[in-house]
């Protein structure tokens, strides 16, 4: 996610207590049914291999991801999710881009309008200033014993827009259509990565300033309705 720290999030993902787990599985859930829409077979699915890391990064049991994934590979009318995009302003100006995996459109509808209400915001198109990007991120540790000044020249070599290094790891930025290829090369020299999907990339980026405790409360609200798979701002905290 642009702005508010993915590396935090990473981090938090894996310390969740037991209650939080729960939600964070019922909507690992939905994007493992989404996903295996498109065949159970990981390795021919890379779109479901993604799901399958993220849940496995939130330590979802196994038997929890066989049985999401037999659901959605089953094309089993009962309960259909399907999954919507929502834009709008959030307070102080804040612009977010985020999904909602459903299987009740009038339901998230109404929930998404009332808390962008409560926080002084309201859905508005703000897609013009995201561009869609291919995110992997590797933590410190995952290089091994790659030296990472040669491993940029070859990362830059496959064409990547961008790589970051902060004290926590790295971020790399591709075209979206490039995501499997580079994350496959990384994998290729045994580096694992903590992160790789396609993400709404913020072009102009903005210091909260004053609103940060707004903004940050507004994004609690976001991570606890049962909607909202994932959230892009502009935000930088």
């Amino acid at each position: 996610m642009s702005g508010h720290s993915k590396w935090s999030k990473i981090k938090r993902a894996k310390g969740l207590n037991d209650a939080k787990k729960g939600a964070v599985f019922t909507k690992l859930g939905k994007l493992l049914v989404i996903a295996a829409r498109g065949g159970a077979d990981p390795d021919s699915n890379f779109t479901l291999r993604m799901a399958i890391d993220k849940a496995r990064l939130a330590n979802m049991p196994k038997d929890n991801i066989d049985r999401a994934i037999k659901k959605g590979a089953g094309g089993s009318n009962e309960n259909i999710i399907e999954e919507l995009v929502y834009e709008g302003i959030g307070p102080d100006n804040s612009q977010f881009i985020f999904k909602c995996l459903t299987d009740s459109r009038n339901r998230t509808a109404a929930n998404i309008r009332h808390l962008f209400a409560k926080f002084g915001g309201s859905l508005t198109p703000v897609g013009w200033n995201f561009e869609q990007k291919g995110v992997i991120m590797i933590g410190i540790d995952s290089l091994k014993n790659n030296d990472w000044e040669e491993l940029q020249l070859e990362l830059i070599d496959l064409n990547i827009d961008d790589a970051i290094k902060e004290d926590e790891g790295i971020t790399i930025y591709t075209q979206p259509k490039d995501l499997q290829k580079i994350k496959q090369f990384l994998e290729g020299k045994g580096i694992n990565t903590e992160s790789a999907e396609t993400e709404y990339v913020a072009k102009e980026k903005k210091d909260p300033g004053q609103a940060r405790e707004r903004i940050e409360k507004f994004i609690e609200a976001l991570d606890e309705d049962e909607d909202v798979e994932s959230y892009y701002t502009n935000i930088e905290i």
